[in-house]
């Protein structure tokens, strides 16, 4: 099989070819119809990320199709679409997997950082962390669901009962996240780089209110701001557009350092949090809504040994949605 390989840290994928790899006991083996291009990519391969197992595989917005069963797999069958997302095994036995936090599980493993992932034209998977897809999204337009979707989702859930939303960052999560947003009848305010007008029609496009560069303020108080961009400096900006007793999510993986600032843009009970990863029930929850909400993903489907320069260009912002490798492609 074809595959992008990651051999160290702030290098370029290689194109190799590698056998392909039985599944053990709990897995399944996916043929890779589609994999996401997402933010959290970049980190890995730009080496921002801790303990990366060189050599990997990136790529955790996996949308395919099973071609086999490990041992003690129930529930799935050969030929089923499924998604695999960015957490890829948990222990099931830890004081968080039995409280409904398994996204915080102490053993977890994640896809594209320390399982590989789904730049390849096959991939192994934990048949628990497999989803099944609904009909209403072929499999370029469902694939940014599984990540950029998903902590979407997670961090708009963590933004509480917002009547108002600022969204920073206004790429693949933010534009899945808007839609979310305006179906459940929430005003969306976007804030994008400096200058860069296109994110800003494309936010107005899909709903929002208002939207303007990260360094303009918001023409009222935000109730809470959800943080996509990985940029720390934000914080403080975003604790400034909050009202009292307001909610600042910080939705990324990885963040720059965050500056100091003063107590008065904190004090008023208002809070900054993080999220981090997601939950099965995320991601079943998240995709039931995604297909009664209607929620349209734009996409650019780029064959899969164009990954560095899909990678290049979501580094540099000239991404307009997700990019989505596909390896029927690649040939």
């Amino acid at each position: 099989m074809r595959a992008m390989v990651l051999e160290a840290p702030g290098t370029r994928l290689v194109l190799r070819e590698r056998p392909v790899p039985d599944p053990g006991p709990g897995q399944v083996l996916v043929r890779v119809r589609a994999c996401g291009v997402c933010r959290t990519d970049l980190h890995v391969v730009d080496g921002e990320l801790p303990d990366i197992p060189y050599p990997i595989v990136p790529g955790h917005e996996i949308v395919g199709e099973i071609a086999a069963l490990g041992e003690r797999v129930g529930g799935l069958r050969v030929g089923d679409r499924v998604g695999v997302p960015w957490l890829g095994y948990t222990c099931g036995t830890c004081r968080y997997c039995t409280s409904g936090q398994e996204n915080l599980c102490d053993q977890a493993r994640f896809t594209g950082y320390q399982i590989d992932g789904g730049y390849a034209e096959y991939t192994v998977a934990d048949a628990r962390y497999c989803f099944p897809l609904p009909d209403a999204f072929d499999d370029l337009h469902a694939a940014p669901l599984l990540c950029a979707g998903l902590i979407g989702h997670r961090a708009h859930r963590m933004a509480g009962n917002a009547k108002v939303i600022g969204i920073y960052g206004f790429g693949a999560a933010a534009h899945i996240m808007a839609q979310v947003a305006r179906h459940l009848g929430q005003r969306v305010f976007a804030f994008s780089r400096p200058g860069d007008t296109a994110a800003q029609d494309f936010a107005r496009a899909l709903g929002a209110e208002w939207a303007g560069g990260s360094d303009e303020p918001p023409p009222e108080a935000l109730d809470a701001a959800v943080l996509f961009a990985p940029v720390g400096s934000l914080v403080p900006t975003a604790l400034r557009a909050v009202r009292k007793g307001g909610t600042v999510v910080c939705a990324g993986i990885h963040m720059s350092a965050i500056p100091s600032f003063p107590y008065d843009i904190l004090w008023g009970e208002r809070v900054v949090r993080s999220v981090a990863n997601l939950t099965r029930a995320d991601g079943d929850e998240f995709l039931e809504l995604a297909a009664r909400a209607g929620i349209e993903t734009t996409v650019e489907a780029v064959p899969l040994q164009e990954a560095n320069e899909a990678l290049d260009r979501l580094r540099e912002g000239r991404l307009t949605g997700a990019a989505v490798l596909v390896p029927w492609r690649s040939g």
